[in-house]
């Protein structure tokens, strides 16, 4: 990975590291973003008694940590492996993917140009870490906000390749919501007012499905650009089943089941 941070870290910081040596009663990590190095107690490994440290960590294993205390003085880093929850992990381990996604970019990008990766990288965050701390965050700012590199320094050439590669390669993000959906009616053709209801309910609405789950049910999944679209589009297909349930004397009612972001 080319990205490298300057200095020390913050106390509380989560931190990618990468385990170096594991002993009886202490664990020692190189921190993969600042190239420093760092120490676990055994007792911030993981709560509770330990047995055997090792069922944990063990020499090659990259984890995420938080700083708990700095002493730049000595060069002493003391980490947390326990102290980070699962989310945390996660939001971590998927910036890190994000960096090395536009570090991919870059590597693509100097070839196609006849430059080395290092010199384009070196330019290039000479020019974006100052002002967006990653990379990845000023490629997603052009395929989601249609920024344009060389308005902030960057040569004009080299942007107009970088921002051609970005947008083949980076998606913008969008966000799903799956409802569950229950309708219920004792009409003698119930079967076919349920199957219209919904029909109409979506219809003129992209990205917006139904399908049919069985006894009554079906799950409705909704994709847009951000939540509060979504949930608009949630709120007018809700309305409009009510609306028709009521008037054939149904019963209607709905459970949100998931909403997550996706490429």
């Amino acid at each position: 990975m080319l990205f490298r941070k300057q200095g020390y870290p913050e106390e509380g910081e989560l931190v990618l590291c990468s385990v170096s040596k594991v002993q009886f009663h202490s664990v020692f990590a190189n921190l993969d973003e600042y190239g420093k190095s760092g120490m676990i107690h055994i007792s911030e490994v993981s709560p509770g008694r330990i047995r055997n440290i090792r069922d944990y960590v063990v020499e090659g294993k990259v984890i995420v940590c938080k700083v708990l205390k700095i002493n730049k003085e000595k060069g002493y880093i003391d980490l947390s492996y326990r102290r980070v929850n699962e989310n945390q992990r996660r939001k971590k381990v998927e910036e890190i993917k994000q960096e090395q996604k536009a570090e991919k970019i870059v590597e693509f990008v100097s070839k196609e140009m006849g430059m080395k990766t290092f010199d384009l990288y070196k330019l290039l965050s000479e020019i974006i870490l100052p002002k967006f701390g990653h990379l990845y965050t000023a490629f997603y700012e052009v395929v989601d906000n249609d920024l344009d590199l060389s308005t902030i320094g960057i040569d004009k050439k080299i942007a107009t390749k970088l921002e051609e590669v970005i947008r083949q390669r980076i998606k913008p993000i969008k966000v799903e919501i799956r409802v569950k959906l229950e309708l219920k009616t004792y009409a003698p053709n119930g079967i076919e007012i349920i199957k219209k209801t919904l029909s109409e309910s979506i219809k003129g609405k992209e990205n917006t499905d139904i399908k049919y789950l069985g006894a009554g049910k079906h799950a409705l999944t909704i994709i847009a650009d951000n939540y509060e679209i979504a949930e608009e589009i949630l709120d007018s297909v809700v309305t409009r089943i009510q609306k028709d349930m009521d008037n054939n004397g149904g019963e209607f009612k709905y459970t949100k089941e998931e909403s997550k972001k996706i490429n």
